[in-house]
């Protein structure tokens, strides 16, 4: 048994949890957030929206069935690092090629294990989202606090330019996509975009072809798409200032769907504002109400910002709701072929409750 390295996470408000390395030896600081999903653990590593955190999965056992060569969202670990409560050193899963701990060290990510996540959670839900340092290289507390200082607030922060693409390409099926013929051509714009987005578009019959954030909306044009798709990304929407430009000068060109942050920029472009939760919605079982049909959905969230309602103009529906703090969850324009989830209806991970939206754009892109 190899022996074990000690580790620190220190948080802004001076509090300290000592505990051993996950993964790989360094030093990582982020905003700590914190996960409630039980499962799931590859796709939020891979997700790019979370890009810049320290996630906190609150369940115990963590990598009990491994890490595979389909469950990822992205390319590569986009988490700046990992906080749990245990590992699981040898897991039982007939697609794991690897576990945990192994697949961290490979991708040279830092990690903490072995405290007490349940009072970090507790913290992070009394006192809010803060930065935090994890070290295994430094475990002078004094020291670390000073690093700590210099790390920006999220608050303000464009950190989709570090998650999307460079240039423009098409998405080639994967194992996971079930091909369908196709019957419509989408422009995505990519601010940080999940793979199983992809693979559902590809189940409808969308051909997708992927752009830079950067993009503008003469060039989304002039390649004539049926539908625009706004993906999930991370960071603060409001400093994602070209992104919002762009959807502004598409409004009512083509027809519009958004996801995440993708839904946040859709409503700023629409007039909206927004502002920052306390410590976001994270997790795979957040309830919420479909205000058109009454009926409930199970969804699988992660995003730390929300669309303010009060801002939203006359002719911006809102069309569904956290059941949970009554933040807005989904948006629609009654003028034009618009609409956005704030939540994530692709269900990687999660529930598949909210799949039928992807029926919806496709409806839009028929009419």
């Amino acid at each position: 048994m190899k022996p074990e390295i000690q580790a620190k996470l220190l948080l802004t408000n001076g509090t300290v949890f000592s505990g051993s390395s996950l993964g790989a030896k360094g030093e990582v600081t982020g905003e700590v957030c914190f996960n409630t999903g039980m499962t799931g653990y590859q796709e939020i590593l891979t997700d790019p929206s979370y890009y810049g955190q320290l996630v906190t999965l609150t369940y115990p056992h963590i990598g009990n069935y491994g890490i595979n060569e389909e469950d990822v969202e992205s390319s590569q670990i986009q988490a700046a690092g990992l906080i749990i409560r245990e590992e699981t050193i040898k897991p039982s899963n007939f697609r794991a090629i690897q576990s945990l701990g192994d697949h961290l060290r490979d991708h040279d990510m830092v990690g903490i294990q072995n405290i007490d996540t349940r009072m970090l959670t507790r913290i992070l839900r009394t006192k809010g989202a803060m930065n935090g340092i994890i070290s295994t290289v430094d475990l002078d507390e004094n020291s670390l606090l000073e690093k700590l200082r210099s790390v920006p607030s999220m608050n303000g922060m464009d950190l989709v330019k570090e998650v999307s693409c460079k240039k423009a390409f098409e998405w080639s099926s994967d194992s996971h996509a079930e091909d369908k013929p196709t019957r419509f051509k989408i422009a995505a714009i990519d601010y940080g975009i999940k793979h199983n987005i992809l693979r559902l578009l590809r189940s409808h019959g969308c051909k997708t072809t992927i752009f830079p954030a950067t993009i503008s909306a003469e060039e989304i044009l002039a390649f004539d798409p049926d539908g625009i798709f706004l993906s999930n990304g991370p960071g603060d929407p409001a400093a994602v200032t070209y992104g919002i430009q762009t959807v502004k000068d598409l409004l009512g060109k083509k027809p519009i769907f958004g996801i995440c942050l993708g839904h946040q920029i859709l409503a700023l472009a629409l007039g909206g504002s927004t502002f920052k939760l306390k410590f976001g919605h994270r997790g795979c079982n957040h309830p919420v109400k479909n205000i058109k049909t009454k009926k409930i959905e199970i969804t699988s969230q992660n995003h730390g910002f929300s669309v303010d309602a009060e801002t939203l103009p006359e002719y911006v529906e809102i069309t569904h709701t956290s059941l949970n703090d009554e933040t807005v969850e989904g948006i629609q324009c009654t003028q034009i072929p618009a609409f956005s989830i704030q939540y994530h209806p692709e269900s990687s991970p999660g529930p598949h409750d909210s799949r039928y939206l992807f029926e919806n754009f496709i409806r839009s892109m028929k009419n």
